[in-house]
């Protein structure tokens, strides 16, 4: 391990690792941020299975891959400690707490959403979303907006979506073509990257990867191919966060699929921040209710289980892949440039959804105007603002107190929506 794991290269047992990553997967609360910190006390500062700066190359890493970069962190962390079976353990440990958490709640949700008192709650937790998603806004345009080509490609990806409704893919294509073309400085030479065998990875992975949608293929499962499909796509192109990609899924889930209605992908992102583990989660929920509305019970399941396979799969496989070549990656500033590029565009893509969300809560139909203004939810919004903004507390209190006040709302004989 080169002096990056405690006790002079020693290799920590299984069962450090399970404690160690379980608490991780238990705890992750509160978005990437949160969750990397976390690992950073953890890895770096409680047990020092790893450096500061073999941590930081890692994260790097992550952050140039599609996926979510807190959960490829773990495996990657994994699989430098103790191979690709640790790599396997520390992303599996991140992500099924939550994964539990959520078919749990998507159960929930579709034996009793259509309750009035559960819909007026989620009214509240609605105008929460919107809050929350330019609170993500506000914390990555302080990181990314660092001169006039990044505000260039951000107001570009704005538009590009918003006005002209281009495909995200491009979108973020086009942004890190635009990053790469920057002036670079010459990169130092690289390290030899470690031994790999890339050919039988990507076979083993790739195989992986297709296994459930060429199952559903031979079921003649029409729907669950569809389902499997679109999120192997999305599980390529998620640049940027969860919050970058969820416009996207959000206009196609509800647009051109027509699986979901638009409340339900606001409530379902509702209830992903409430969950441990990676806010990518949300796309089990969207496909478990979608899955209910075409085969039930047992389609919802069915659902569920294929868009958490084809979600967090090709994390593995990005993982094990792009990790040997750490060093040699991260000698590279062209790479680095794109990445900064598509960071850039990430907040007009999140610009995008902010507008996409507040358009459809806060208007009847999503169209703006005094006639069609939902009193109700524009102060819930204005609620979770002060709450969450101003006064600086946690996302789950202010899903909490403002679904509260909604139901204080309803009980009162308020009318929501």
């Amino acid at each position: 391990m080169n002096g990056d794991v405690a006790g002079g290269g020693d290799t920590p047992s299984w069962r450090a690792l399970w404690r160690v990553f379980g608490r991780i997967g238990l705890l992750s609360f509160g978005g990437p941020a949160a969750q990397i910190a976390l690992m950073q006390a953890e890895l770096v500062e409680r047990t020092r299975w790893l450096s500061q700066a073999h941590f930081l190359r890692a994260l790097s890493l992550c952050m140039l891959l599609p996926g979510p970069e807190a959960m490829q962190l773990a495996t990657y962390a994994g699989w430098r400690l103790r191979g690709v079976a640790g790599g396997l353990l520390g992303g599996a440990l991140f992500v099924l707490p939550g994964a539990a958490v959520i078919a749990a709640l998507a159960g929930i949700y579709l034996a009793y959403g259509t309750q009035p008192g559960v819909q007026a709650a989620f009214t509240g937790v609605k105008a929460a979303v919107i809050v929350i998603v330019v609170q993500a806004l506000r914390n990555v345009a302080r990181r990314a907006l660092t001169g006039p080509l990044a505000l260039g490609l951000a107001a570009f990806a704005f538009l590009a979506l918003f006005v002209f409704a281009l495909p995200y893919p491009l979108v973020i294509a086009v942004a890190a073509a635009i990053g790469a073309l920057r002036p670079a400085e010459a990169a130092a030479p690289a390290a030899p990257p470690a031994r790999a065998n890339t050919g039988a990875t990507l076979a083993l992975w790739g195989t992986l990867w297709a296994a459930p949608l060429i199952l559903v293929w031979l079921l003649d499962a029409d729907f669950l191919l569809q389902v499997g499909l679109f999120f192997s796509r999305l599980a390529a192109v998620t640049f940027g966060g969860a919050y970058a990609v969820l416009a996207y899924m959000s206009q196609e889930i509800v647009q051109e699929y027509g699986w979901i209605e638009t409340g339900q992908m606001i409530d379902a992102l509702g209830l992903a921040e409430t969950t441990p583990g990676p806010l990518i989660l949300v796309t089990q929920f969207v496909a478990m209710l979608a899955g209910h509305a075409q085969g039930g019970a047992s389609g919802a399941v069915a659902a569920g289980l294929i868009a958490l396979w084809v979600t967090f799969v090709p994390c593995f496989l990005w993982i094990f892949l792009a990790g040997p070549f750490l060093d040699a990656i991260a000698a590279r500033p062209r790479v680095a440039a794109a990445l900064q590029g598509i960071t850039a565009a990430v907040v007009g893509v999140i610009l995008n959804l902010s507008l996409w969300f507040a358009l459809h809560v806060l208007f009847d139909s999503g169209v703006p105007g005094l006639g069609t203004l939902d009193p109700v939810a524009a102060a819930l919004t204005l609620l979770a603002g002060a709450w969450l903004l101003g006064l600086r507390r946690s996302l789950p209190e202010t899903l909490a107190l403002c679904a509260g006040a909604a139901l204080a709302v309803w009980a009162l004989g308020g009318s929501l929506g």
